[in-house]
């Protein structure tokens, strides 16, 4: 029986910050739950600065009230960690630019994955970024 791991995990929370509106999130999460995994997504706009900690926030937040995470504090950090992580790798386009997006945070047994897909710049002028983070958590 194929068991997914990290590269499936992560594959399935790009999937998720790439959805199209509301209703292509909920499909995509009904799919994937069939499948065994546990999803999220959040949409986010702001200054990059100064949102980095609301994004890892919102986050937390969504993956706690979607089950994708327990109130623990190892898996609310697993999900943090791999936000800012995701982050990090979008930063050096958009430090000083407004961000506007979504994460997609993805599950599966040990595995967790939040991906970031934002549009950057200002006006129409955008460049778009996407950062991964992983981590791994008791299950």
């Amino acid at each position: 029986m194929f068991s997914p791991g990290s590269r499936q995990v992560a594959r399935v929370a790009l999937t998720m910050a790439l959805s199209e509106d509301r209703d292509h999130e909920r499909e995509l999460k009904s799919r994937f739950a069939r499948e065994g995994f546990k999803t999220a997504a959040v949409d986010y706009g702001g200054d990059f600065i100064s949102s980095v900690n609301k994004i890892t926030e919102r986050a937390v937040v969504a993956a706690k009230r979607e089950g994708v995470i327990r109130e623990v504090h190892a898996e609310e950090g697993a999900v943090a960690g791999a936000t800012r992580e995701a982050l990090s790798q979008v930063m050096p386009k958009a430090i000083g630019l407004n961000v506007g997006g979504k994460i997609g945070i993805a599950r599966y047994q040990d595995h967790i994955s939040v991906a970031v897909f934002f549009g950057v710049g200002l006006l129409h002028l955008d460049d778009v970024a996407v950062g991964l983070g992983h981590r791994a958590v008791s299950s």
